[in-house]
């Protein structure tokens, strides 16, 4: 899912990778050391470089078995999702784009051979897009990646869990989760109880609250407008809830953040 509302502008950090263009091979040497998955990509989509950190967090054994093989922008999977394949012909005619909440086909890299075996079940990703212009021309295009959440363990529970992340704006719907799932409500229950330790829809609220703690850590948004961004209203049910985890109002949580 594409996401513009950000609290930090990414274009701050696209202008001055500009600088990194005298070489692709500084280029590399540069991301090479960042601590952050990358991946860069040719005008035409094709993936030339990947850094450390990526191929340590897919656990790719050999950068060769991606890189010049596989191509972004002819990806039946990305460009079949409406949201994403707009956003990715924006980003490779120079606009700077954030897919928010994306999950890395972590799967798919292991049925293809590319890796030997998952190192997670499923992930949340946000994919910082950044163009690199050079004489006015698209040069490369970067990706950072920012890993917010990693999934071990039970199969069915790491999908369940991913679900939740990703509708975690939207009502809690349990038979819409259990469906997803291909089970019934009281089975996503026990499933939960078992290897989670607490319901679905607990753990459902628990990933709302941290959302809104995160926001409330941002003082330029009042308590209204961090509860808003995050699909909610401050005086509603959710403003309780958020009592019950944390043991504190949301007034006294951002009087709390020094």
């Amino acid at each position: 899912m594409e996401n513009t509302d950000r609290e930090d502008d990414p274009k701050k950090f696209s202008q001055p990778l500009n600088s990194l263009i005298v070489t692709p091979e500084l280029m590399f040497m540069f991301f090479n050391m960042f601590p952050m998955p990358v991946e860069i990509f040719e005008p035409d989509g094709t993936l030339v470089y990947i850094n450390r950190a990526l191929l340590d967090f897919y656990s790719i054994r050999d950068a060769s078995l991606v890189v010049g093989k596989y191509n972004l922008l002819t990806d039946p999977v990305l460009n079949g999702r409406l949201d994403m394949g707009e956003a990715l012909q924006r980003v490779f005619k120079g606009e700077t784009v954030v897919f928010a909440d994306f999950s890395p086909p972590i799967q798919d890299l292991f049925d293809g051979g590319v890796i030997d075996e998952k190192p997670f079940e499923s992930a949340i990703i946000d994919i910082y897009s950044y163009p690199i212009q050079s004489d006015d021309k698209l040069s490369y295009v970067v990706c950072v990646l920012i890993v917010k959440s990693v999934y071990q363990g039970t199969p069915d529970v790491a999908r369940a869990k991913e679900y939740i992340e990703a509708h975690w704006r939207e009502a809690y719907d349990q038979h819409a989760l259990a469906k997803s799932l291909s089970m019934s409500v009281s089975q996503l229950y026990s499933l939960f109880k078992e290897h989670v330790g607490m319901a679905p829809g607990d753990y459902y609220k628990k990933v709302k609250v941290d959302h809104i703690k995160e926001k409330l850590i941002n003082k330029n948004l009042t308590i209204t407008e961090a509860f808003a961004a995050c699909g909610e209203d401050s005086r509603g049910w959710i403003a309780k809830v958020f009592k019950e985890i944390t043991g504190l109002s949301p007034r006294e949580y951002r009087a709390s953040i020094k």
